[in-house]
């Protein structure tokens, strides 16, 4: 069973394979957790194949990004890091410093992908021409954009083409909006879905979800737990296909093996089924959920 997604090739990249689950780290950095802890979980997801990281210099203020990169001392080789500049900060010469005061906080001397983190008043041709410069200098490999819905996207794909990577986006059984439009052209231009908040991160939602009768039902059936339940849905292929890359942030060691263990979840057709009837997809275009 492939339980993998792939980035197309670019202009400057060739094509790069990546497992459907990867690491958030969003909310790292904070003193939640004990920032051993964090690192610890960030090795262990490396160590069970793991490899993407996502993070941004909005998360703690850098914070994250200084927890991912102690976690990738001496194994920077291991991982796929994603990071994501604000958007005030995405100009042409301000996206340039960004980027290097977050290779910075994360010890490299590169990323492999770099994400507008939401749409601002900077012309995103602007924005491009920042990333452009970045990856020809080599302090980033790819580029793409997060928080974009169908018009923006196709704005930022008329400018950039195809060297756009992915979208990533609020994605998770009980916010299935991107399911109308958005996901659909994605497929299209073979960009991939980064679904964060794929276990309802938060919020009242998140109680919704974990405590509705039929998933707890279903995971009994199956002997998962509901997080790996959610997860095995969001990265569920569609037409035989994968395009969904989730990142769920964990910093508990059993929630990090849980996760992994998600990856090889297949889920039959009645059990899609079912939470389809819990949680039907929207049948017209809804407004982009973004936390």
């Amino acid at each position: 069973m492939d339980t993998t997604v792939t980035l197309k090739a670019t202009a400057t990249q060739a094509a790069v394979t990546l497992p459907a689950i990867g690491q958030g780290s969003w909310y790292m950095g904070e003193g939640l957790a004990p920032r051993r802890d964090e690192v610890r979980a960030l090795q262990q997801g490396l160590d069970l194949g793991l490899r993407l990281i996502d993070t941004a210099e909005m998360y703690a203020d850098g914070g994250a990004e200084e927890v991912v990169g102690e976690a990738l001392k001496g194994r920077r080789e291991q991982a796929f890091l994603v990071s994501k500049v604000y958007p005030w900060n995405a100009g042409k010469r301000s996206a340039i410093q960004a980027c290097e005061d977050s290779l910075q906080r994360l010890g490299t001397d590169y990323l492999d992908m770099y994400l507008l983190h939401w749409p601002g008043s900077i012309p995103l041709e602007e924005t491009l021409h920042a990333f452009e410069q970045l990856q020809a200098s080599g302090k980033i490999k790819r580029f793409g954009v997060s928080n974009f819905d169908i018009d923006e996207l196709q704005q930022w794909h008329r400018l950039s083409g195809d060297d756009s990577a992915v979208n990533q986006v609020l994605y998770h059984l009980g916010s299935r909006g991107i399911e109308h439009s958005l996901r659909p052209w994605q497929r299209q231009q073979n960009m991939p879905v980064m679904a964060y908040c794929p276990l309802a991160q938060g919020g009242r939602l998140r109680r919704e979800l974990f405590g509705h009768p039929e998933l707890q039902a279903l995971a009994a059936e199956l002997k998962v737990t509901v997080p790996q339940l959610l997860l095995a849905w969001a990265i569920r292929p569609v037409d035989g296909q994968r395009d969904v890359i989730a990142i769920p942030k964990a910093v508990q060691p059993e929630h990090v093996r849980q996760n992994a263990e998600a990856l090889n979840l297949v889920l039959s057709n009645e059990a899609l089924a079912r939470l389809d009837a819990a949680f039907p997809a929207p049948g017209r275009k809804t407004a982009l959920d973004i936390v």
